[in-house]
């Protein structure tokens, strides 16, 4: 069913594996009144868990212009193995890579865990996006200042974004930094908002990569993942509530 669904929203299906023994992990979302949501886990163990080397595509993986990623498959073995080299084939292929370290506390034995796996690849990636909540995980502190948010910058990073849900993100560049604010919207679900503010961006840097060198191109495009995130969590849903491009432009013309 889940393969459909992305077959359906024409994402090439070469790179999915399945497993004859073990199920697609689920996860229940429950809303609050805000709109906010807290997750719940059930795996297994589950079928993502137990991908190994041998199964990526190593092909497609070189073929990518973008290689994106998150914290999640670093839990356990064989999928940590897995991950470690696919992004290994990616960096050699010229990919860029993007990292959301999608902090699930519940799926790791302890938050000191997560923090350490979360931060033991933060150094190899090019393009990095934190929520407000994950940087007060993974700094210690309560603000979103820029000195605080210049504690997780590394040298090799191209951009790193710090997304801050209605106060819209903030981003840094080896040449510039800044803010760009949101769009006010009534919040009905923030499920997949995340996904869809860098499902964007990362859009438009295949598009164009000149943008990390040019404030002006880069703010352009953090307004349009900030429209997609916006308009995301006013529907119901992940997938379904992500916009196509055409929605995104008409929700800025408004």
């Amino acid at each position: 069913m889940l393969a459909n669904i992305l077959k359906d929203n024409g994402v090439i299906d070469g790179g999915i594996c399945f497993d004859s023994g073990a199920r697609t992990a689920l996860a229940f979302v429950t809303l609050r009144a805000d709109g906010e949501r807290e997750f719940m886990f059930y795996r297994n163990p589950s079928a993502d868990m137990l991908l190994t080397e041998a199964e990526l595509n190593l092909d497609l993986i070189r073929r990518s212009t973008v290689f994106h990623y998150g914290s999640i498959s670093l839990i356990t073995e064989p999928c940590r193995t897995a991950h470690l080299r696919a992004m290994e084939v990616a960096k050699e292929a010229g990919a860029l890579l993007s990292y959301d370290p999608n902090l699930r506390l519940p799926l790791w034995s302890s938050a000191d865990e997560a923090r350490t796996q979360i931060m033991s690849i933060w150094d190899q990636a090019d393009i990095i996006k934190v929520s407000d909540v994950e940087l007060e995980f993974l700094t210690g502190k309560d603000t979103v200042e820029d000195e605080v948010c210049m504690t997780l910058w590394r040298p090799s990073f191209k951009l790193m974004l710090v997304t801050l849900g209605e106060k819209g993100c903030k981003y840094y560049t080896k040449d510039f930094h800044g803010s760009v604010d949101a769009f006010t919207v009534k919040q009905v679900d923030t499920t997949g908002a995340g996904d869809a503010f860098v499902g964007a961006l990362l859009t438009k840097l295949v598009e164009d990569q000149s943008a990390l060198q040019d404030e002006k191109r880069m703010r352009e495009i953090l307004k349009f993942a900030n429209a997609c995130g916006a308009i995301t969590t006013t529907k119901k849903g992940a997938i379904p509530a992500l916009p196509t491009i055409e929605e995104a432009v008409a929700f800025m013309k408004a």
